[in-house]
């Protein structure tokens, strides 16, 4: 026992210099592979980011080590935590992904091609280290991931997704792998990759249709631990649809914020037209949620309980307001405004989700569940190392090669015309 302990500190202090190296390389990249001479508002982000990773070594170290039982707040009544909620979220919103591609490669809106790496890598992002980078520390016995490849159970609703987001990850391999490719300077590969990106798109548009609503379907297991706000046998058909709404908005703020940043330009419109296909997504969805809560007579049980009441009025605000900005005209055609009526779609699909996966299942089993200071270390590291990686590629690769602005904007021989 005593042995055991001097390994945990010094796996611990692996951990820390480990995330704290990781954490200085990046930021070094970042700043064109240099170090601040002055005192500026990069050295606080360099010195925010060091003490994340530094505390997240150390807290997966710990999860490692010792397993969830003695770093989370799960237990056998509340067995899914926050880890599962960033699953479904990240998953929702890399639906910008299939949204972008579809919309440029299939119905051939040219109008949306100079956003569609920057949405496509944020989308491969999501489903790295939502799919796989969270499950790897949410599953007890993360070593047998892989067992869903040949073990198959065609009755488990579970096993669909995982085999869809496995495939539909290699279809984002697809469509990302020709800004590494041109990086490269491997132009012939590139236009072999270009020459099958087409038939891949509509495989991850089928494949994407199915898991987004099958991560529906998961919870349909639970009637009497759901509570009827958000349990519904419409649960697969309102998930697909607010992935959807919510793909929208994440290709409008992922674009506008990597342009912004960037300082690259960007046609107005671009955001615009995505802010008002967002629109009537929207509407069809609150449209069915109101009929369904109606149909079940669940409008009573915002006020048998205050904690999931009010966060479904919160809920219900955030992904109704964005409306009325869209559908004024004097607001609509301006960028800034699509720009702020994406946020409170995300903030509301983020909270539909963990209403759904953590909140609404509160009262029935009597737990009461909030996340360790681990967990939310850990989600935190999982995030930052997103924005970090996005970083990275906005740097030092053609992410943002065919943003031309005007009417004429580049576009590549293998765009369908």
């Amino acid at each position: 026992m005593h042995d055991f302990t001097w390994l945990l500190i010094l796996f611990r202090i692996v951990g820390v210099l480990v995330g704290v190296s990781a954490a200085i390389f990046v930021c070094w990249l970042l700043a064109g592979r240099k170090f601040p001479q002055h005192l500026t508002s990069a050295v606080f982000g360099w010195l925010l980011l060091i003490v994340l990773w530094g505390v997240g070594g150390y807290a997966l170290t710990t999860r490692y080590a010792l397993g969830l039982g003695a770093v989370t707040n799960l237990s056998d009544q509340f067995p899914w935590g926050i880890w599962k909620a960033l699953v479904l979220c990240g998953i929702s919103f890399a639906a910008g992904g299939f949204l972008t591609a579809c919309m440029v490669y299939i119905f051939r809106i040219r109008t949306f091609y100079p956003i569609l790496r920057p949405v496509v890598l944020a989308a491969y992002l999501g489903y790295m280290l939502s799919a796989s980078g969270s499950l790897l520390v949410d599953l007890g016995r993360y070593h047998q991931i892989w067992r869903p490849i040949f073990f198959w159970q065609h009755h488990s609703v579970l096993f669909e997704v995982s085999w869809c987001v496995m495939l539909y990850t290699g279809v984002l391999t697809v469509e990302f792998a020709p800004i590494l490719l041109d990086k490269l300077g491997w132009h012939k590969l590139a236009h072999v990759v270009h020459s099958i990106t087409v038939p891949f798109v509509i495989c991850g548009v089928v494949l994407s249709t199915l898991h987004q609503s099958s991560l529906g379907s998961l919870f349909l297991i639970v009637p009497n631990k759901l509570l009827p706000l958000w349990y519904t046998p419409q649960l697969p058909i309102l998930f697909f649809i607010s992935a959807l709404a919510s793909g929208f908005a994440m290709a409008i703020f992922v674009s506008a914020l990597a342009f912004w940043t960037f300082r690259r330009p960007l046609e107005p419109r671009v955001l615009t037209a995505l802010a008002k296909g967002m629109t009537p997504v929207l509407l069809v969805y609150l449209f069915l949620r109101v009929v369904d809560l109606t149909a079940r007579n669940a409008w009573r049980y915002i006020f048998e309980n205050p904690l999931q009441g009010a966060s479904f009025t919160v809920e219900m605000v955030l992904l109704t307001a964005p409306l009325f900005v869209v559908l004024r005209t004097r607001w609509s055609g301006r960028r800034r405004w699509a720009f702020a009526a994406a946020i409170p779609v995300i903030v509301g699909v983020i909270l539909n989700r963990l209403n759904v996966a953590w909140i609404g299942l509160l009262p029935a089993t009597g737990a009461d569940y909030v996340p360790s200071w681990i967990e939310t270390v850990v989600t935190l590291n999982l995030v930052s190392v997103g924005v970090v990686i996005f970083g990275l590629a906005a740097r030092y690769l053609p992410l943002f090669e065919h943003a031309t602005p005007g009417e004429h904007a580049e576009v590549p021989a293998h765009v369908p015309a």
